[in-house]
């Protein structure tokens, strides 16, 4: 009797377990960015646009790759892009105290980092809502 039990535990345990993985396989791209979305902080460009205006501290951190970023970014943000993000955050903001406001193109890669950077530690680390293209489109500056 032991043994059937023990039997029916293991063969219950895989099955959940394979439709685990099987769930998560079936995620799309959007659904991945909704639920990091869901996970994180916001804010919103023209909140952003106030801290900056009040020389609040704070990070502006560009996810986008070096290539986009050197096109143009919000003046005084830093680049790191989100591929290397993991491994490059703790170099150049070793507090995770900071307050970073995090955005990309068409912020659909910084939720994901913003969620990286919390899961790291960072909890202050906040998204800012319809990245740079909504920034531009509110007539706010750009640097090259």
């Amino acid at each position: 009797m032991k043994t059937k039990i023990s039997i029916f535990l293991v063969i219950t345990f895989f099955v959940l377990y394979s439709a685990s993985i099987v769930h998560a396989v079936d995620k799309t791209p959007e659904q991945v960015v909704q639920e990091a979305k869901a996970a994180i902080n916001e804010v919103s460009i023209d909140e952003v646009k106030k801290m900056i205006d009040n020389r609040e501290e704070i990070i502006l951190l560009d996810v986008r790759d070096r290539e986009e970023y050197e096109t143009g970014h919000i003046p005084g943000a830093i680049n790191i892009s989100r591929g290397s993000l993991d491994f490059k955050v703790h170099l150049i903001v070793p507090d995770k105290n900071k307050k970073i406001i995090v955005y990309c193109g068409l912020d659909l890669r910084s939720p994901l980092a913003t969620k990286s950077l919390n899961d790291l530690g960072y909890k202050k680390a906040i998204n800012m809502i319809g990245g740079l293209k909504a920034w531009k489109e509110a007539g706010y500056p750009i640097v090259k």
